[in-house]
């Protein structure tokens, strides 16, 4: 089975024409290959989502499973509870940011299921571009306001998914899609065929042996996530592979 690979260390910028090649003497078009419309996180630390999120629509594309647009803020607000749980259980001593890596979104699909956008946008009244700030400083100031009281109240939680519904709106437990109703977790097996396994994050980082896995220890790997470490030659093979082979 082919695999889908993160790349850390590199930042991909995705054109939808030939303009912009036209238009920049020094880029030229390799291959276009199918991918969803580019999407705008506006003002939030979610670039890990977006960008992770376009990869796993994009490859059922490849797939010829369809198109369709994945609920980012559906993956944002479950992760946003994953963090505040390590950061409790922490008391206060790990990273809580709006930051996050690629493989949080592909370990949320595999344990919490995905919905399309039509179901769960994240935006209130009216709304039409995400920011952030506020949300995140409202959910900081409770979990610090917490710690600050020891012990923690065993229904901290019920509070803290009340800033969330404040901010981004309940998640529905079903929702319709194409005439028929589904879980998170049903979408996710049912129409996208997800399987977490199909992905896997490289690196190539000189501060630790090659061709091994390791947790890659920057604040933003919250998760402890592991990467598989490659020399740099072989990461961008891998790119030219992807590309070139993998793809139609």
């Amino acid at each position: 089975m082919v695999k889908k690979y993160f790349l850390l260390i590199l930042a991909f910028a995705f054109c939808g024409t030939l303009t912009f090649a036209q238009e920049n003497p020094f880029v030229s078009v390799i291959k276009i290959n199918p991918a969803t419309s580019v999407k705008n996180q506006a003002k939030t630390g979610t670039c890990w989502d977006f960008s992770t999120t376009s990869l796993v629509e994009s490859e059922n594309m490849r797939k010829g499973l369809g198109e369709y647009n994945i609920s980012e803020m559906y993956t944002v607000r479950k992760m946003y509870i994953e963090k505040a749980k390590n950061y409790i259980l922490r008391q206060g001593h790990a990273q809580f940011d709006q930051g996050g890596l690629g493989h949080d979104v592909i370990r949320c699909i595999a344990e919490y299921g995905a919905m399309p956008e039509s179901a769960y946008t994240g935006l209130m009244n009216g709304d039409k571009y995400y920011d952030h700030d506020s949300l995140f400083n409202a959910l900081h100031s409770y979990l610090d306001t917490l710690l600050a009281h020891i012990p923690v109240p065993d229904d901290w939680l019920t509070g803290y998914k009340t800033i969330l519904d404040h901010y981004m709106g309940k998640v529905p437990a079903t929702f319709v899609y194409q005439g028929r109703t589904y879980t998170p977790e049903e979408f996710a097996k049912e129409v996208m065929y997800f399987n977490p396994n199909d992905y896997v994050g490289f690196t190539s980082f000189t501060s630790h042996p090659f061709n091994t896995t390791y947790i890659i220890n920057i604040p933003d790997n919250y998760s402890n996530g592991y990467y598989y470490n490659v020399p740099l030659d072989n990461l961008i093979g891998l790119v030219k592979d992807a590309v070139k082979k993998v793809l139609p």
